[in-house]
């Protein structure tokens, strides 16, 4: 059984069944979407944003590209290379490279940023190596990605990364400036992941009944990951300074709260993974639903149950593989030095991913039984003779489809009796090759996978 297969066709569900099952989820989601829209309003930064006010270069000083030409190696002069921009555009110049590059093979013809520094004329060190140039990598990584989701997902995959674009830019225009402009970090951390929610979900997944019963699911996730995150870090006494990069940002934005920051970090993390497993859980609720109407709830949140502890199972390590292999530099320096294993797990540096990966897993983990029960909930038992027309519900539009019945016997008069000529018993039971009735199949199936 694989745990990642969405099942993204129709759901049939009977007509009624699908208008109560609207009716209830727009009852619950239209205010959550009402919330959504006004947070924004009342969070969105005010005034011109904070994004680059902070000069990088000294008066004089500038960033220019250039092109590598040869790879001398003289000291201080590492690199020969040709300007591609500023006053001095077509020159041949020699470039400073530190050592860290030099450490890596520099290909000639690459095209590197440099910094001009105008006192360095004299002295021949002008131009220093400051990195490479890849905006042209860059873009045909991302044309071959989406030419990839293109092929093997069209209009959906497509539909994915739109959603992807919204919700990065969600992350630029809206909650990155909130918190430079000092707008509580958890505000702008649940107010900000509830627009990508909406976003990324209904355009992945299509407006429908299963979509908006997997965001019903990673609202109550969040909602957990929030309250565990501001718990967590209050108790283990986590700073958000652990980090070069938090440090920075303390001395950058005094005012802010950094503990509020690191909180703020935690609910976003596992957004993506969030997602990923409550629209797998409502998927695999309807589909089930679908096929037998007739089966309790309790049983069709037994058999999602059963995909859903997969996804348990292995959400037990995505998150921490990621942080693993994200963090293997930080890791090596922290091993180097003498101390105990628990002091180097529960120092700032690892104790924050830690808490991070610890607070998004449980998240998930317990998003799947909530999304799995509210899709329980909604869907109702119906008894097999109500089953005269069905409703193809995976999106906004609806079609009625009647069920096949099966063929109707012909009235006339009575046959002739014919003459019994069954012959007599075989006192060796015979062995049916298809195995027992789908009656007695599903009843064998009931007593043991299903409960």
């Amino acid at each position: 059984m694989t745990t990642h297969e969405h099942g993204h066709g129709p759901v049939h569900l009977p007509a009624g069944e699908v208008r109560r099952a609207r009716l209830l989820l727009t009852a619950i989601v239209v205010p959550l979407l009402l919330a959504t829209i006004v947070g924004l309003a009342l969070l969105w930064p005010k005034g011109d944003s904070l994004a680059g006010s902070i000069p990088m270069t000294a008066p004089g000083v500038s960033f220019e590209e250039a092109r590598i030409l040869a790879v001398p190696g003289t000291e201080g002069a590492e690199v020969t290379a040709e300007l591609l921009t500023g006053e001095g555009a077509g020159l041949e110049v020699a470039v400073g490279v530190p050592p860290d590059v030099l450490a890596e093979p520099i290909p000639v013809g690459a095209r590197i940023v440099v910094l001009f520094q105008p006192g360095g004329l004299e002295s021949g060190a002008a131009f220093t190596f400051i990195d490479y140039q890849r905006q042209i990598p860059l873009i045909w990584l991302a044309v071959a990605y989406v030419a990839l989701v293109a092929v093997v997902a069209r209009w959906r995959g497509l539909a994915a990364v739109v959603g992807l674009a919204v919700s990065l830019g969600v992350i630029g225009l809206f909650v990155l400036p909130a918190l430079m402009s000092g707008t509580n970090p958890l505000l702008v951390a649940i107010v900000g992941s509830s627009a990508m929610m909406f976003v990324s979900l209904y355009l992945a997944h299509g407006v429908s009944i299963r979509t908006t019963t997997a965001l019903l699911g990673t609202f109550v996730g969040l909602a957990v990951t929030a309250v565990l995150a501001i718990v967590s870090a209050s108790g283990a006494h986590l700073l958000g300074t652990g980090s070069e990069e938090g440090y920075q940002v303390m001395t950058t934005f005094p005012e802010m709260s950094m503990r509020a920051l690191l909180v703020c970090g935690f609910v976003i993390a596992g957004l993506g993974a969030l997602n990923d497993v409550t629209i797998t859980q409502a998927s695999a609720v309807w589909e089930l639903h679908a096929s037998d109407p007739t089966v309790p709830r309790r049983r069709v949140f037994l058999r999602a149950m059963r995909i859903g502890r997969d996804h348990i199972a292995s959400t037990v390590y995505t998150l921490a593989f990621a942080y693993v292999g994200t963090a293997l530099p930080m890791l090596m320096i922290a091993s180097v030095y003498d101390r105990s294993p628990v002091q180097l797990i529960t120092s700032a540096t690892i104790a924050e991913e830690l808490v991070r990966t610890l607070v998004s897993s449980i998240g998930l983990v317990l998003a799947i039984p909530v999304t799995t029960a509210i899709a329980a909930v909604l869907v109702r038992t119906s008894r097999r003779d109500e089953r005269q027309h069905v409703v193809v519900a995976a999106g906004p539009a609806t079609a009625a489809v009647p069920v096949a019945q099966g063929p109707t016997p012909a009235v006339g008069p009575d046959p002739a009796p014919v003459p019994d000529q069954t012959p007599a018993p075989d006192p060796t039971p015979a062995v049916d090759p298809d195995g027992p009735p789908r009656r007695d199949r599903r009843s064998l199936r009931s007593g043991t996978m299903e409960e």
